[in-house]
């Protein structure tokens, strides 16, 4: 339906308002939503599951497991290289001042331990994917794919190399922008606006990618992530801001470091159950996702007699 409104003067002529285009756009939006909404519901109800509650702590020990060895070798070397780098370039008084104009001169007794173990937040983060994604997603997409997607065709179009060589440069890249904005803490509003978006951005662009590699060919792959990118990289920010969570722990300053051992551990449990949940998540909208976009595409059936 059309509407014309001649009413409305302009020196290119008649303005002519589309009802059926705004109504359409506005459907389209409401599914979108709606999918993503209900693969939320899905993926909540299968994180309570028995299966997946006890499936999330094989690569809960394994991530403990590194971490514990990477702290006890790594930490006090990693906290003596940025003393050292302190000493050097008189950042000591730099940061001083700098925490003085923002009202946090509490923080210069501890701000070289506290830098240090914030550059081992991405490196916490990057392991709990890691594991996540070896250990735990590729269950995850069998048994929500065997159970509510039964006739579902896996054509099986990613590789192991390829999905190695995503993980790995993402991971990086994330790492490097994580490390790079990590003096943005120093402004909350800006710091935890930052953080969920480099999350959404790795989950989305590694979890989306290995949960449809089973199932799609790769040009089906591509077709999705490039339809539904933007509520892929929605599911991402808000498992992102899940993940700011453990952040919080490292802005105790005496405390942080005092409890240190323990928040680390708490830190990879949650990031091992976060990183699990948005596997459940993307897992349920990218089956159904798939399973949408080959009822739209199949061919039409051949009608009898017809040459």
């Amino acid at each position: 339906m059309r509407i014309s409104a001649p009413f409305l003067n302009s020196p290119y002529g008649p303005t002519t308002f589309s009802i059926s285009t705004q109504a359409s756009a506005s459907r389209a939006l409401e599914r979108r939503v709606k999918s993503v909404l209900v693969a939320f519901g899905r993926g909540v109800a299968s994180q309570f599951n028995v299966r997946m509650l006890l499936l999330a702590l094989l690569p809960l020990c394994a991530a403990t497991a590194a971490w514990g060895v990477l702290l006890w070798l790594g930490l006090q070397p990693a906290i003596d290289l940025v003393q050292r780098y302190f000493v050097e370039h008189d950042g000591f008084a730099v940061s001083g001042r700098w925490l003085s104009t923002f009202g946090l001169a509490g923080f210069k007794t501890v701000i070289v331990p506290l830098i240090a173990m914030w550059l081992f937040l991405p490196l916490m983060v990057a392991t709990a994917l890691i594991f996540v994604g070896a250990m735990a997603l590729p269950v995850i997409v069998r048994h929500v794919g065997s159970r509510v997607y039964p006739g579902l065709e896996r054509r099986r179009g990613g590789s192991f190399l390829g999905t190695l060589w995503l993980t790995m440069t993402s991971l990086l890249i994330f790492v490097v922008l994580w490390v790079a904005t990590t003096p943005l803490c120093a402004f909350p509003a800006l710091g935890f606006a930052i953080q969920p978006l480099l999350w959404g951005w790795l989950t989305c662009r590694v979890m989306a990618h290995d949960v449809l590699s089973g199932y799609a060919d790769a040009d089906e792959r591509e077709a999705l992530l490039r339809r539904h990118r933007w509520q892929l990289l929605a599911i991402g920010t808000v498992t992102g801001l899940l993940g700011v969570a453990p952040s919080l722990f490292w802005m105790g300053g005496t405390l942080s470091i005092v409890l240190f051992p323990f928040f680390a551990v708490l830190s990879i449990c949650l990031y091992v159950l976060i990183f699990t949940f948005s596997g459940l998540w993307f897992t349920h909208y990218g089956l159904a996702a798939l399973r949408d976009h080959r009822s739209t595409t199949a061919p039409s059936p051949t009608p009898a007699g017809s040459v």
